[in-house]
């Protein structure tokens, strides 16, 4: 599974950095991003999890 952030739907809650910190994180500028490559089996759920709690619906998985 690989994660991703659309920069355009985030708008930097951190919903997703508090659920799964392993895979995202904040930028200076306040807006999350998600780790490049294939995201470690034990974090899946947490992303997962991010995607369900992303109030703009801003995470993907695939």
């Amino acid at each position: 599974m690989k994660a991703g952030v659309n920069d355009e739907l985030c708008r930097g809650h951190g919903v997703c950095v508090a659920v799964c910190p392993e895979v995202f994180w904040l930028t200076d500028d306040g807006y999350a991003e998600a780790q490049d490559g294939d995201v470690a089996p034990e974090h899946e759920a947490g992303v997962r999890e991010a995607i369900e709690a992303c109030p703009e619906r801003a995470i993907t998985a695939g």
